[in-house]
């Protein structure tokens, strides 16, 4: 079976959600971009525009002669487009119908379908972007912050991929003194070669050090905090819920067990993206839902990276409450007690002591410190680097987990020197840490790796 090539051919895709809408856009891009769309529209020959420019005009079935829709074609030119390829962005009525036919008509006269990502990934292929930037694009569409979309943007204008060809270029001075060592020795000393080598491990181990140290918020700020609100029947679980998305999501009574099954929401605390799970209480009961519920909290618990624990500061400990300590002793969790407006019977100093957890205490009827709260929030996952709009952030697991392995490759040559090996052996994890760096942008990285994370992409990105 021959494989089609289909690296150059002209795409196209709808580049907007479908659904009604005030305008929908159909995206074209490749060589023949403008020539193929000039087929279905009628108004100015899109062929003999200027670059850059908007054109009034219709969507016209060339077969039928039919009218599909009144539209605004913009004509973009090479190389100056997101692909750098020639591409016509068609702006059309909002609509699933009048949106899929246009669709329909470009790839009846020449255009093929993209795959999810394709635009994206030729902006990458063609050298407009690196691997960094386009993971940034999704980022940005996906980001539930402010901060997310604020370091988002800091990636897309290249932020992570200026610090990685930094260290990339340190290695790579000295790698060439290795060579001169290794291929002309008369001219160089390896002592001394190995002493820059050793000296750029450290200064780039360093450096990688910092870069890995603002993983965790940027995995964060780019997937949210699964946080369970957990505690058992009639502590405010759901009041609190209510309360950090400001609506009224959850059912309130005096009645225990009003929350039989997990709810979800996603909100932003001090912006920390919370993904909010309001459990059942979880209690020993014979009602057959009620257990259902029980179950899918204690599952809620171990798949949640933040545990909010609700007690009932007006009560002493139940069997149910030091359950639930035993519980989520395990997991990152701040300890709520709640309904100090009732006088209190539970000493946050000695629940701290007792559990080794950050504990606050409030009364969520009153609002009284729930900011509180969510400064402690703030303050468990972030270590100030919100505060930093320069700052760059590392913002997924692959960029975090190639860091890594290239800091295990520089240990390794320290390790080779320290031991006496030779230069032409120790080279060999130099350069494996400087070809690993280079996957992080895409310099290095193999076709299958890319091939994966543009697959990632939504179709018409």
């Amino acid at each position: 079976m021959v494989q089609r090539l289909t690296e150059f051919d002209t795409i196209a895709a709808i580049s907007t959600p479908l659904g009604e809408g005030g305008i929908s856009i159909v995206r074209v891009s490749g060589e023949d971009a403008v020539e193929i769309a000039n087929k279905v529209f009628k108004g100015k020959d899109l062929t003999q525009v200027a670059s850059h420019t908007i054109n009034y005009g219709h969507i016209v079935d060339p077969a039928s002669g039919q009218v599909i829709d009144e539209v605004m074609a913009s004509v973009m030119l090479a190389p100056k487009t997101f692909t750098k390829e020639d591409t016509v962005e068609i702006n059309c009525h909002g609509g699933i119908v009048v949106t899929n036919d246009i669709l329909q008509l470009l790839l009846a006269n020449g255009a093929r379908m993209a795959d999810p990502g394709e635009f994206t990934k030729r902006a990458f292929v063609n050298g407009r972007i690196d691997l960094t930037q386009a993971e940034s694009v999704m980022d940005i569409i996906r980001a539930k912050t402010d901060k997310a979309r604020q370091v988002a943007v800091k990636q897309l204008e290249g932020g992570l991929l200026t610090e990685i060809r930094a260290l990339r270029q340190e290695i790579l001075d000295v790698l060439a003194n290795v060579e001169v060592n290794i291929d002309y020795p008369e001219y160089d000393e390896e002592e001394v070669t190995g002493q820059k080598m050793l000296g750029c491990v450290h200064s780039v181990g360093e450096k990688i050090d910092k870069l890995l140290e603002t993983a965790q918020e940027g995995q964060i700020l780019r997937n949210g905090l699964k946080t369970a609100i957990v505690g058992r029947p009639n502590v405010g679980k759901s009041s609190l819920l209510n309360y950090l998305t400001q609506s009224d999501k959850a059912i309130v009574t005096d009645v225990a067990g009003t929350t039989r099954d997990t709810l979800e929401e996603y909100v932003s605390v001090k912006g920390v993206p919370l993904e909010l799970i309001d459990t059942a209480g979880i209690h020993h009961t014979e009602d057959t839902v009620e257990k259902i519920g029980v179950e899918r909290s204690k599952k809620a618990i171990e798949k949640a990276d933040l545990i909010l624990l609700l007690l009932d500061s007006s009560q002493e400990l139940t069997k149910e409450d030091r359950d639930l300590l035993a519980y989520t002793a395990g997991k990152k969790r701040i300890i709520v007690l709640n309904k100090t407006d009732l006088g209190a019977k539970l000493s946050a100093a000695q629940i701290a002591e007792e559990t080794g957890s950050d504990v606050i205490t409030t009364s969520i009827l009153q609002k009284e410190n729930l900011d509180g709260l969510e400064n402690l929030i703030k303050k468990l996952f972030f270590k100030g680097i919100e505060n930093s709009n320069d700052q760059v952030l590392v913002t997924n697991q692959r960029q975090a987990g190639l860091l890594a392995k290239a800091k295990q490759q520089l240990a390794d040559v320290e390790t080779g020197l320290e031991s006496g090996m030779p230069l032409d052996l120790v080279q060999i994890d130099f350069t494996g840490a400087w070809e690993t760096l280079g996957e992080i942008t895409g310099e290095s990285a193999p076709d299958e790796l890319i091939n994966d994370l543009f697959s990632q992409f939504c179709l018409g990105k």
